[in-house]
């Protein structure tokens, strides 16, 4: 059993090289998709991932209880993927109707402690291998808004904590593999 994280940045390559990973496992892949069809643009977002797809694969689709669908479908015999992460967490933090402050703390949802404690606990039992996809957004100038400060913290705690766990961990640039750990 091997759980592996693959980070990068946006339209990085990181999903076609977990995809490829994942065919390359010879495992039959059962596909957690994260993303909600919200708009136009995430409409064609998630066009696109289905169509490069392999028409076997199970998909999933699991916007907040992640640990649980993880929990539920990791077996001996088959590879979950996970695409992707820091949706998942866009999808926690923002899971409540409310206002943000420009400046100043923020206080997260009554679920993001409990989904996000559920999803690591997940991710440690997993009984068959995982491939997770995360997005790196911690790498430029420091946002200015409070909003997006709490993302891109909480998104770099969240992939330190995943990174940990996992026995593998690659970094996608410009369509490239580094491997960073196992």
């Amino acid at each position: 059993m091997t759980r592996t994280l693959v980070i990068g940045g946006a339209r990085s390559g990181k999903s076609a090289h977990a995809e490829a990973l994942a065919t390359a496992a010879g495992k039959p892949v059962v596909y957690i998709a994260t993303a909600q069809a919200g708009d136009a643009e995430m409409q064609a977002r998630i066009a696109h991932h289905r169509a490069r797809r392999d028409s076997h694969w199970v998909t999933v689709e699991e916007m907040l209880a992640l640990g649980a669908a993880i929990e539920k479908h990791s077996t001996p015999d088959n590879l979950v993927m996970v695409d992707c992460l820091t949706v998942w967490l866009s999808n926690l933090l923002f899971s409540e109707e409310k206002e943000f402050p420009e400046i100043g703390a923020i206080d997260a949802p009554a679920c993001f402690t409990e989904q996000r404690a559920a999803f690591l606990q997940a991710l440690t039992q997993a009984r068959g291998d995982v491939i997770l996809v995360s997005n790196e957004v911690g790498q430029g100038i420091v946002p200015q808004g409070a909003v997006s400060r709490w993302f891109v913290d909480e998104a770099g705690r969240l992939n330190q904590a995943v990174a940990a766990v996992c026995e593998r961990a690659v970094l996608i640039v410009a369509g490239l593999p580094l491997t960073l750990k196992g």
